[in-house]
């Protein structure tokens, strides 16, 4: 199985009012570099992609360069970086705006 690292995440755009939250379920959208359209995404669609698309990988553009990984936490669909040794999740950490 091939992997391919060229899609990057780059930024962050947290839920309207939840702007300084520290919870990644209240992330509304991810900027992504190394795709046709450069823009911010959806969550749920991101992780609509992941699901259906396991050797295109997102990596997060902060060290240490973790992959998103789709999850699930009360019937809502998110995606987060894979688990290493940061105290909070690597998307959290991206530029906000």
């Amino acid at each position: 199985m091939e992997v391919i690292y060229l899609i990057k995440a780059t930024k962050i755009k947290m839920q309207s009012g939840k702007e300084k939250s520290n919870s990644i379920t209240e992330i509304e959208s991810i900027y992504l570099t190394g795709v046709k359209v450069e823009t911010y995404y959806k969550k749920e669609n991101l992780y609509d992609f992941i699901v259906n698309n396991p050797t295109q990988l997102i990596q997060v553009n902060i060290e240490p360069y973790p992959t998103l990984i789709a999850a699930v936490k009360n019937g809502q669909k998110y995606v987060r970086s894979a688990p290493n040794e940061t105290t909070n999740d690597n998307l959290l950490n991206l530029p906000r705006e």
